[in-house]
């Protein structure tokens, strides 16, 4: 990877993390997988993705650009994806995470795209998120990256295995997540391309925009589902997730 322009890397790691979606989604679509299992894996990766925010993104903004540009963009990034995530759950994607049946896809046919942009809304943050770790030079922050493909497979696993149980054609839901898969790859590769010349305060708080709206993210879409299958146990199992991820950033 050294050899390749770090724009380009930028967009390669993107897509890795991004194809975790498609990973996760034909695992969904091709085997039988228990409902109370993948609400499971939601819980893990909600944990592995809080504490890559706490000791990836946020702590990283704050070092960078100080306390005020931090928490504006913390702050912001939350008011606008709740916004967003506002308007597509009464246009049909509130519960695009979820495992069990989704509305039949006859009865709704705005849900689709409501599906559709709710799943990009919820992957270009985290993939910013990588284009802009490596905005120091040093490379792509691993923690992020790992972070980012362990939650979205549990995504895309949840998905997939409700929209097939709603109907919906494989063609429909693999070309969701493989054209969400490309969109983190350029979303990754622009965070590192446009940021690139800014000072670190714009910088700092681009990257709390991003930590704030995959927090929202979290507790808006993945938790509630997957508290609504595992119940008692869904937080021990987030903190297992934590845990993970904390562990892997140290030893990075």
């Amino acid at each position: 990877m050294t050899g390749l322009p770090v724009w380009l890397q930028a967009g390669f790691w993107g897509l890795v993390a991004g194809g975790a979606l498609l990973l996760g989604a034909y695992a969904g679509y091709r085997f039988k997988v228990p409902q109370r299992l993948i609400a499971a894996i939601m819980a893990f990766g909600s944990g592995v993705l809080i504490s890559a925010l706490s000791f990836e993104l946020m702590e990283h903004a704050f070092h960078t650009g100080g306390f005020a540009p931090t928490a504006t963009g913390f702050l912001g990034g939350a008011v606008v994806y709740t916004l967003a995530n506002w308007a597509l759950s009464h246009r049909g994607a509130r519960h695009r995470k979820r495992s069990g049946c989704q509305p039949p896809a006859h009865e709704n046919g705005g849900s689709a795209t409501a599906i559709a942009v709710g799943a990009l809304l919820d992957g270009i943050p985290e993939s910013i998120v990588i284009g802009l770790s490596m905005l120091g030079g040093s490379g792509v922050s691993t923690v992020a990256v790992a972070a980012i493909f362990l939650s979205n497979i549990p995504e895309g696993l949840s998905s997939a295995a409700g929209m097939k149980q709603s109907g919906r054609t494989p063609h429909y839901i693999f070309g969701i997540w493989g054209g969400i898969a490309l969109a983190s790859s350029v979303a990754a590769l622009l965070g590192y391309s446009v940021f690139r010349h800014f000072s670190p305060q714009v910088v700092a708080a681009t990257t709390a925009v991003a930590a704030g709206g995959v927090l929202a993210m979290l507790v808006d879409t993945m938790i509630p589902e997957a508290f609504e299958e595992t119940h008692d146990f869904a937080g021990l199992i987030t903190v297992t997730g934590f845990l993970a991820a904390f562990a892997l950033s140290k030893l990075g």
